[in-house]
């Protein structure tokens, strides 16, 4: 965002002012998410963009509503963020359970096969979600399975070696691995499944394989199959220079390639700036309406088309995790 900011600063700003990011921790805490997002509501800010886990961006919706303030949700995924019952004017950028679900269904049934299916996964609104969006799409799809073992565990949780050692006494042909914590539980689950030597196929939740996962995880990443939205070097985001723009000065920034998570933060800010600026106002209601079903050129993800809800429409890509890099699937 802080990248994004510098971008559209170059470029007039929005409504002539230059974007000032002010950042704030939530501690992937529901509590603490209130806290700091009354913090910024105090500041005066003029748009919210949240938020990593869904039980905080739950808790943090009708506070943020209550106030005023646009809130648009930048990554998590629980489908209730967008029911309007906590912000009725909901938006968001990152695909939901419910897409993900029908992407991992997919794969398990018509490319795998998978007979025997194990679930590991985080116990909340995130996690459960997930897993009831996977289940949901596999019976849609009349794919005949076997449940042979289900873990759930806390988002802090980072010792799965007794949940492993059922998932392999199960003998599943795919384990699926949904847990939401990049930094410490998904690189030590993939690490830990390895060590426990689970048999058949890890395919790990939509979005939950960043590089920084897999560069924590090391070899035991390798193998991993999983599905994102957003790859700076994958088409049709490579040609687009809009992107290419955005990925050139996060290089000079910060010295790295952004992953999905930093580009739906900055086009999360793009989509707000885009849409402040063609109606002259940053009144929240007339953007969120301006975004909410509508359709933006240009962006760093290409043409970005709005459901009524406020559900951006992603395109999903498989990959393979080979030499620990991520290989999209043709």
């Amino acid at each position: 965002m802080q990248t994004m900011a510098t971008l559209i600063n170059e470029s007039g700003g929005v409504l002539g002012r230059q974007i000032q990011i002010e950042a704030r921790d939530d501690e992937s805490t529901p509590a603490v998410g209130v806290s700091r997002a009354n913090e910024l509501i105090s500041a005066g800010v003029s748009v919210i963009i949240e938020g990593w886990n869904s039980p905080v961006t739950l808790a943090m919706q009708p506070v943020i509503s209550r106030a005023g303030v646009l809130d648009i949700t930048a990554i998590s995924k629980a489908d209730p963020i967008l029911s309007g019952e906590g912000n009725p004017l909901a938006v968001r950028l990152n695909s939901s359970n419910s897409q993900d679900g029908a992407v991992i269904a997919n794969y398990l049934a018509n490319r795998l096969k998978a007979k025997r299916i194990a679930f590991m996964t985080q116990n909340d609104a995130y996690g459960n979600g997930a897993q009831a969006s996977i289940e949901g799409e596999l019976k849609k799809l009349n794919h005949a399975y076997e449940k042979v073992a289900e873990e759930k565990f806390p988002f802090t949780q980072a010792d799965f070696r007794v949940a492993l050692t059922n998932v392999r006494s199960a003998n599943p042909d795919a384990t699926v691995l949904i847990n939401a914590s990049e930094g410490l539980g998904m690189p030590a689950l993939i690490r830990q499944a390895r060590q426990a030597r689970i048999p058949g196929q890890l395919v790990a939740a939509v979005g939950t394989m960043a590089p920084s996962v897999i560069s924590v995880a090391g070899d035991a990443a390798n193998g991993v199959v999983g599905a994102d939205i957003y790859f700076p070097d994958v088409e049709p985001f490579a040609s687009n220079p809009v992107n290419q723009r955005f990925v050139a000065r996060m290089q000079e920034q910060h010295k790295h390639a952004p992953d999905k998570f930093m580009a739906l933060g900055a086009a999360a800010l793009q989509v707000w700036a885009l849409a402040a600026n063609e109606l002259k106002t940053l009144d929240r209601e007339a953007i969120a309406k301006r975004i909410r079903g509508g359709t933006f050129k240009n962006t760093i993800l290409g043409d970005m088309s709005f459901a009524p809800n406020g559900q951006l429409a992603s395109r999903h890509y498989v990959f393979t995790i080979q030499g620990q890099k991520m290989v999209v699937e043709k």
